[in-house]
């Protein structure tokens, strides 16, 4: 058990990061990588992404920091997350497609003509993926149960936060007064209520 935790905490902690890293290498620069397009911004940014990996990876140790322990009680809130997690997933993918994932329409809006989302789930939270990565991002740590990998969920929330704003300025400049009005509808993270 303790050796299928290590591994869920050293995935966790090799992804996760360079992950977020490359959201926030394209959007403040979105302009500059529209000029190389799509493919040649992941060519560039590969190399980084892959960096960061191997250096994630060879502190892993230290980066986890201390083993919390297995406790049975814990896959009840990484469930919880998991299947939260799974139903945003469902819901999101019937409307973003892997190719709006990978920010293609941002990258080459002339090959990738995008359209902005308010239906399904967006028209109830406007940023699903990121309540969804979030929430796997949880269940990752609770299943783990190392010190690194709470500090890494923690973390990941301030991150996922300015990603969306860099990305809520870059859909601004994009759809304009549409945006606007969705942005005023529908609360960017929790369903709790609707805005009219």
């Amino acid at each position: 058990m303790s050796t299928v935790r290590y591994v869920i905490g050293v995935i966790l902690l090799v992804s996760l990061p360079p992950g977020i890293l490359l959201w926030f290498a394209i959007h403040p620069f979105i302009r500059f990588w529209r000029r190389l397009g799509a493919v040649w911004t992941y060519v560039a940014l590969s190399p980084l992404v892959l960096a960061c990996m191997l250096a994630a990876f060879a502190v892993r140790d230290a980066v986890l920091g201390r083993d919390l322990g297995s406790h049975l009680w814990l896959l009840g809130p990484a469930a919880v997350c998991v299947a939260s997690g799974t139903v945003i997933a469902v819901m999101r993918r019937r409307h973003l497609k892997y190719g709006i994932l990978m920010g293609l329409p941002e990258l080459s809006p002339d090959q990738h003509s995008g359209r902005l989302l308010t239906d399904g789930i967006y028209a109830r939270i406007r940023h699903p993926r990121y309540v969804e990565v979030l929430l796997f991002t949880a269940a990752y740590a609770f299943l783990a149960n190392y010190v690194g990998c709470y500090v890494a969920t923690a973390l990941t929330i301030p991150a996922l936060y300015v990603t969306v704003l860099l990305e809520e300025r870059e859909l601004r400049d994009r759809f304009g007064a549409a945006f606007e009005e969705y942005a005023r509808r529908v609360p960017r993270f929790l369903p709790l209520r609707r805005r009219d």
